[in-house]
């Protein structure tokens, strides 16, 4: 079954749209079955209880209990390597 991965951003177009990609793309090569959604940070609450874990890049809140990884590193390149372990232990 896949797992679902909730992006956020402040508006849901470029920067969610650049982080999306890219850890959609880094974990289907490492054989993981995913969804990746994209959203506004206002829109996380309503969406959150549907998502295996939300990765933001912006502080979110009411999340309902869904694990949330806070990071830039996607968009500036430091950190990724660090980040993605963290989103591959909250999958396994």
């Amino acid at each position: 079954m896949a797992k679902k991965i909730l992006v956020s951003c402040g508006t849901a177009v470029a920067t969610s749209t650049v982080v999306a990609k890219k850890i959609e793309e880094i974990l289907k090569n490492k054989g993981f079955n995913v969804i990746v959604e994209q959203c506004k940070v206002s829109e996380v609450p309503s969406k959150a209880a549907g998502a295996d874990l939300i990765v933001t890049t912006t502080p979110v809140s009411n999340t309902g209990g869904t694990p949330v990884i806070q990071t830039i590193s996607f968009l500036t390149g430091v950190g990724i390597d660090a980040d993605m372990e963290k989103i591959i232990s909250h999958l396994e």
